[in-house]
């Protein structure tokens, strides 16, 4: 991607971090010493909310990361970056005081995660000391609620994914068999008792009622490939992922994928009601990326379609219309999210030519781009298990975004202040 002009006003800066024999230190051994001196340039007030000795990031982009007065920011906490996580490993959960020098308050750990989506590490909707993770433990992965501030815990006898609105029902898929079709996407340590099964009945979506701790198969592989099937179904394996509930929390999203013996895959974009009724088909030309929900009825989504190829296209639920968002200027796949007041895009980019990620504003309404900094990524982790997304996620007042980076040579996370960017 290109400069973009940022807008008047702006604090316009460079910034070098000055900790390379630091980071140097926590690079493994795959990571060469001519990757050049990790930094980022701002073009917005930022700085590491986080700090070594050990790695810090959130992950996933379409997460409750802030608490609802925006003093508490969730992370997680690990001593390495460049592996691929091993069943034995664990993680620390923690959160971050924005209001006490940025003090790390531990909150737990887990051996449920993986680097691109972490434990699924969220607040609770509607709670102020409440929030969710999953881990693993008598041999089957769950999720716990904890209270961050009495630390008194509950277990989920499920994983959660996305969690409805009102904080009491969530959707998951399997992630043990995301763990074999995606890697870097589910967890290890659980093996797949349908990984021999290209579409199980008994397998898919799970309904949970994090209330009661019950839950239900809601939506089977089986049920999937019966809607509007084609030929390369046939002999592939197919999986779930990318769930997503909702602002009203009448519907969800999720992604069905399927992949060849040739490790081609495509993918169908769907929602449906909780109960797994009602499923449509909102994106049928075999590849979704990234996606947010706008409003009950309209998803904003990287995809393809006949028209104009790959773009970011905003479709309307259950229906067929969808229109193009920022065709001249967004040009590449992002982590996509709308401002809390719904007027802004946040996306971010995967790291070019100059191993740099941009992460930058968008305004419909104008299609007016604001540049908000781009953040360096050493070359060797590129398009790899072990690279680090910025993951653009929004505080709940919408000043405020947290992003992840490996900038200073190991993951740190990065609170960048938009308020004067929203001019």
């Amino acid at each position: 991607m290109q400069d973009l002009p940022s807008s008047a006003g702006i604090l316009n800066r460079r910034v070098f971090l000055k900790s390379l024999a630091a980071a140097g230190a926590s690079l493994s051994a795959n990571i060469s010493a001519n990757s050049g001196a990790p930094d980022f340039e701002a073009e917005v007030p930022a700085r590491a909310i986080t700090t070594g000795p050990n790695s810090h990031w959130f992950s996933y982009y379409d997460k409750l990361q802030f608490d609802p007065k925006d003093r508490f920011v969730l992370g997680m906490e690990v001593d390495f970056d460049f592996h691929a996580p091993e069943p034995e490993d664990t993680i620390r959960l923690g959160m971050v005081d924005l209001e006490d020098g940025e003090k790390w308050i531990d909150l737990g750990e887990t051996s449920a995660w993986c680097w691109q989506q972490g434990c699924m590490l969220q607040w609770i909707p509607g709670s102020e000391n409440e929030i969710v993770y999953n881990d693993r433990r008598e041999g089957q992965f769950v999720s716990v609620v904890k209270n961050v501030e009495t630390g008194s815990e509950r277990v989920i006898p499920k994983p959660v994914y996305s969690v409805r609105p009102d904080g009491k029902l969530a959707v998951c898929p399997n992630f043990a068999r995301l763990n074999d079709t995606r890697p870097g996407y589910g967890y290890g340590g659980i093996p797949d008792p349908f990984a021999e099964v290209g579409h199980p009945k008994d397998d898919g979506i799970c309904c949970v009622d994090l209330e009661t701790g019950k839950s239900a198969l809601v939506f089977s592989l089986d049920q999937i490939t019966g809607i509007l099937p084609d030929d390369t179904m046939k002999d592939a394996k197919h999986w779930f992922n990318h769930l997503l509930f909702s602002p009203s929390g009448e519907r969800f999203i999720f992604l069905h994928r399927w992949k060849g013996k040739e490790n081609w895959w495509r993918t169908r974009m769907f929602t449906a009601k909780p109960d797994g009724s009602e499923a449509f088909c909102v994106a049928n030309h075999d590849m979704v990326s990234h996606f947010i929900w706008k409003n009950p009825q309209q998803i904003l989504a990287w995809s393809k379609e006949p028209e104009d190829g790959d773009r970011f296209h905003l479709y309307r639920d259950q229906t067929e219309e969808f229109e193009t968002i920022g065709k001249d200027i967004l040009k590449v796949d992002g982590h996509c999210t709308y401002s809390p007041d719904k007027q802004w895009v946040l996306t971010d980019t995967y790291p070019g030519g100059d191993n740099m990620h941009h992460v930058m504003l968008f305004r419909p309404s104008d299609s007016k781009p604001v540049e908000l900094g781009k953040f360096f990524q050493p070359e060797e982790v590129k398009g790899k298990r072990t690279r680090c997304d910025l993951h653009p996620r929004w505080s709940r007042g919408g000043k405020h975004v947290c992003i992840d980076s490996l900038c200073s040579g190991q993951r740190q996370m990065y609170l960048l202040d938009v308020s004067g960017a929203m001019a």
